[in-house]
């Protein structure tokens, strides 16, 4: 069994246009923007990331903003809900702020006595905010969203199967553990990690396969606390019989990847070296960094990214 993982790493998505996926996060929800580069294969779209002050691992919502992209069929076979901490008592507030920017899908609920606000993103993606412990979190305060009702970062994401069983041998050979059924969800928890540790795994045998577009969920990473872990965890994965990528190097992490059996796309990235790597804290987010093989390339992939707001 794998022993390394340390929770959620970060999500990335796909979006269409980068304008409006720029103010959702940054406005509505008040996260702060962390970087802004390109996509590695693809310089001519952004890759943003948000998260918290620092953009610590397991905070951190990352984006494709493709522009035309057309939508993605929600289905099996994908990361369903991704879902944030808030403090407790926080969604009232959110509740209230959400209706507010005319944000659709807003559902109450509850699962494992956690109280949860289910909420749909500018493409259709699916989110939720769940009421959790602080547990040594602090949210960006740099925007209007009080400290008190502020994102925390991840809670964990809900996977949407067709067949949940295999899925679950793959957590529970990371790590995880099965925790409690409620329904047709069940939930992994993975301990001693950070505190994005959870997975819930619903199954909808019955439902169609997901189709990807912008509002789905490109992939979902796994934090490790270095190149050396990941490199064990890679070996563990391959002697498995998972199909394993190189390690490739993505300017804030080193990333592997896999396909798991239900179709969801994993990557296990490491916590080094950090989004401070190539600007300062207080200036994270805030210009356009590059890749060194597209630098020669920069006035002509401005002059193609749309600008966004700082």
């Amino acid at each position: 069994m794998i022993k390394d993982i340390k929770g959620l790493h970060h999500v990335t998505s796909m979006a269409g246009d980068a304008v409006e996926n720029n103010a959702f996060f940054t406005k509505t929800l008040g996260l702060r923007r962390v970087k802004k580069t390109v996509n590695f294969d693809s310089p001519d779209v952004y890759h943003l990331y948000y998260g918290d002050e620092i953009g610590t691992p397991g905070s951190v919502m990352t984006y494709f903003p493709f522009g035309q992209m057309p939508k993605g069929r929600r289905g099996t076979g994908e990361v369903g809900t991704t879902e944030f901490a808030v403090p407790k008592g926080a969604l009232s507030f959110w509740k209230e702020r959400l209706g507010n920017y005319g944000v659709t899908g807003l559902r109450e609920g509850s699962f494992l006595g956690e109280d949860r606000l289910q909420f749909d993103g500018p493409d259709g993606d699916g989110f939720a905010l769940v009421e959790s412990a602080v547990r040594d979190r602090t949210p960006w305060t740099g925007s209007d969203v009080p400290q008190d009702a502020g994102i925390l970062g991840f809670h964990g994401a809900r996977f949407t199967l067709r067949d949940a069983a295999a899925t679950g041998e793959l957590l529970t050979y990371m790590g995880y553990q099965k925790d409690e059924t409620a329904g047709n969800v069940t939930r992994y928890r993975v301990a001693g990690g950070n505190a994005a540790d959870t997975i819930d795994l619903e199954q909808a045998s019955g439902a169609k396969a997901a189709s990807q577009g912008s509002g789905s969920v490109h992939h979902i990473a796994f934090a490790v606390e270095n190149r050396a872990k990941q490199l064990e965890v890679r070996k563990a994965l391959i002697d498995t019989g998972y199909q394993v990528t190189p390690v490739i190097d993505r300017d804030y992490f080193w990333a592997i990847y896999f396909r798991t059996p239900g179709g969801i796309l994993f990557e296990v990235a490491t916590n080094e070296p950090g989004f401070d790597r190539d600007e300062d804290t207080a200036n994270l987010g805030q210009a356009l960094k590059l890749p060194t093989r597209y630098e020669q390339h920069r006035a002509e992939i401005e002059r193609l990214l749309p600008p966004i707001a700082s």
